[in-house]
């Protein structure tokens, strides 16, 4: 594998993000479409257990993220975890880590300029969806081709908007509660009324060949943090890596529990769950219970129903936003990670003055366009399997990480090296992990994803095929290069 740091320095990855732009980031990821919108249909599954199930999921994102924590202090590269897996478990482990990584935030890419559109097109009705969509992703790339410190002031920007949205949703929220303004309904007691607060049981079936409870709901719930692993990501360009990301990934914790467990005790006593449908929320109604509230603006009477769904689709289509900005800087770095080690052309490589690597964004960029324009022909059959692909790749991700800080930690112990940053209870944690995980498909294959688990297999032999293409196009190379001499 090449080493980075044999690089002349106007040739490296340029360390432009600051504390708080890392802060944010990391915020940024655990705050996304999923929380706003995502919650609606695992609180169906599950009732007020949905709030447990978050915790839960939340404890094991925590231990994957303290585990990827601990190897980019300890190295913080390009690359993240796929150079990682290259460097302590075998080549094509980092080569298929790497390409997975990308492969799945190509498809997220085309899912949330897609949602970009839709949330446009909800102002503007006029203005076709393509049209919206091609707008952001021109601008968004443009942001990104500048330099790092643009990106992350952008995510930062972003992040704020969520985050003072989530707080100001759950702040009001405590003031129904508190203050009786909520209505008759608005109690504590709905998180154990109507039939306790496991009231679809940890796993049951519904009668129609269906199943709900906690469990079933897990499996939906542990996608909504997929983006927590951009923390990684970032070390390469971190100003202070080996502060900055430990700090991040200490606060994920707190940030779940606040945003997500805080935000869903608050929002579900608000109002009894089973008024929750799967294409709803309880931040929905929480906007909902504005209905009642007006104020004078320059002596006319505004009444807060004329701006619930304004507001509610500005937050949302910042989330989007937020979401494919990430996804443009994450994959051309780990592009970039990938022609380093030599599993990628080496022109990705090359980075412009300002130490972007343009290549690497146009390319990714160049595939996420593609994915739009599929997305508007293709039949719904196939978007389907693009969207269980997005399932797949994002199971093997987490999974490679948690069983590549194993192999990391083993040949660190065995060299007597101890790590800055250690993660908590090696190797427990990785152990509970990786059977959460498998799990994970278990559930999946058992509540009608069954498609999502088949393709995992299928993907792994796809980039086994890959890899051995890339392999003998290399060894020709060196053939090549050695008959020249």
């Amino acid at each position: 594998m090449k080493q980075t740091d044999t690089k002349p320095e106007e040739q490296k990855l340029k360390r432009g993000l600051q504390n708080r732009h890392i802060q944010l980031i990391a915020l940024g990821g655990a705050i996304g479409t999923g929380l706003f919108l995502g919650i609606g249909p695992a609180a169906v599954l599950a009732g007020p257990s949905v709030i447990l199930g978050y915790a839960l999921a939340g404890v094991i994102a925590f231990f994957i993220m303290r585990q990827l924590g601990e190897m980019v202090v300890e190295e913080p590269v390009s690359g993240s975890f796929s150079h990682f897996a290259y460097k302590y478990w075998g080549s094509f482990a980092g080569f298929a880590s790497g390409w997975n990584y990308w492969v799945l935030y190509i498809l997220v890419s085309m899912s949330e300029l897609t949602a970009i559109g839709m949330y446009v097109h909800f102002w503007w009705p006029e203005i076709p969806l393509w049209s919206s969509s091609l707008f952001f992703f021109l601008a968004i790339n443009a942001l990104n081709l500048t330099s790092v410190k643009v990106y992350g002031e952008v995510e930062f920007w972003f992040s704020i908007v969520k985050v003072v949205a989530i707080i100001a949703m759950i702040l009001f929220g405590i003031y129904l509660l508190v203050s009786g303004s909520g209505g008759e309904q608005a109690t504590v007691q709905n998180l154990w009324n109507d039939g306790g607060f496991f009231a679809k049981g940890l796993f049951s079936s519904d009668g129609k060949g269906g199943y709900q409870g906690l469990f079933a709901a897990i499996a939906m719930i542990m996608f909504s943090f997929g983006g927590l692993e951009l923390i990684g990501i970032t070390a390469a360009e971190a100003e202070n890596p080996e502060t900055t990301i430990p700090k991040a990934t200490n606060q994920v914790i707190y940030r779940i529990l606040i945003f997500y467990v805080g935000a869903l005790v608050i929002l579900f006593s608000l109002s009894p769950w089973k008024n929750i449908t799967t294409d709803s929320s309880p931040f929905v109604m929480v906007f909902e219970s504005l209905k009642g509230f007006q104020f004078d603006l320059m002596g006319k009477t505004v009444y807060f129903t004329s701006i619930i769904a304004n507001v509610l689709n500005l937050i949302v289509l910042t989330a989007a936003l937020s979401v494919y900005n990430s996804c443009v800087y994450s994959n051309s770095r780990m592009l970039y990670g990938l022609a380093e080690q030599g599993n990628a052309p080496a022109f990705l490589s090359k980075l412009n003055k300002n130490s972007v690597p343009i290549k690497a964004i146009l390319v990714s960029s160049l595939f996420a366009a593609i994915c739009i324009i599929v997305n508007k022909m293709i039949p719904d059959k196939a978007l389907e399997i693009l969207m269980s692909l997005v399932v797949s790749t994002l199971v093997i991700n987490w999974l490679m990480i948690s069983f590549t800080h194993m192999k990391f930690r083993r040949a660190k112990d065995a060299g007597g090296i101890k790590t800055k940053f250690p993660s908590f209870l090696y190797p427990l944690s990785n152990i509970i992990c990786l059977i959460f995980l498998f799990g994970i498909l278990i559930i999946m294959w058992i509540t009608g994803m069954k498609m999502s688990v088949e393709l995992i297999p299928v993907w792994l032999i796809m980039l086994y095929i890959c890899y051995l293409l890339v392999n003998r196009s290399k060894q020709k190379a060196r053939a090549n290069a050695d008959r020249a001499e």
